[in-house]
């Protein structure tokens, strides 16, 4: 399945924390969907094993490139509907910062930053990361770590961060 997409122009912050974050992932998909920089399009990458979906939107935010070789990650905190290719106004709240290793042990930081969007009422009141339920965290930890996991590679978070670490990510990560 392809899902065509526009070109995106803005990756810095528009006005404070906030920043664009373009949504590969919608929350509850059981399919991952991932943009492909040749084709300029949404495409289905894989799907997830039985009982296996996305906590929150994932994206990521567009033109950042971070060690990687990929732009910056993004979950996204929303309630509702969103699809393949939908840009989100958010709000930095922290950063998962982590660490993954291929099939070959060879390792690179993988950060996510964690934002809520601007639109979101439910979440609208969190500021930062050591607000979010203990529940909700660990639910984020193990998801990421058994995708990788999943993927014949290991995810090793080493410590969540403030909203100010996030947005020192996506600026030191522009393209």
């Amino acid at each position: 399945m392809i899902i065509t997409a526009m070109k995106v122009r803005h990756a810095q912050p528009y006005k404070g924390d906030i920043i664009h974050v373009v949504v590969e992932t919608p929350q509850y998909s059981l399919e991952k969907y991932a943009y492909d920089r040749d084709l300029k399009a949404f495409s289905l990458k894989k799907t997830l094993p039985a009982g296996s979906a996305f906590p929150f939107d994932f994206g990521f935010v567009p033109n950042t490139l971070c060690d990687d070789g990929d732009p910056v990650d993004a979950l996204v905190l929303v309630e509702g509907e969103t699809y393949p290719g939908c840009i989100l106004a958010a709000r930095l709240v922290g950063v998962l910062e982590a660490v993954e290793a291929d099939k070959n042990n060879k390792q690179v930081r993988n950060d996510r930053l964690i934002a809520v969007s601007v639109e979101s009422q439910l979440y609208k009141n969190i500021t930062d990361v050591k607000e979010l339920d203990k529940k909700m965290i660990h639910s984020i930890e193990d998801f990421f770590t058994s995708y990788n996991k999943q993927e014949g590679r290991t995810f090793k978070p080493l410590k969540w961060n403030n909203a100010k670490a996030a947005h020192k990510k996506v600026l030191t990560c522009k393209e």
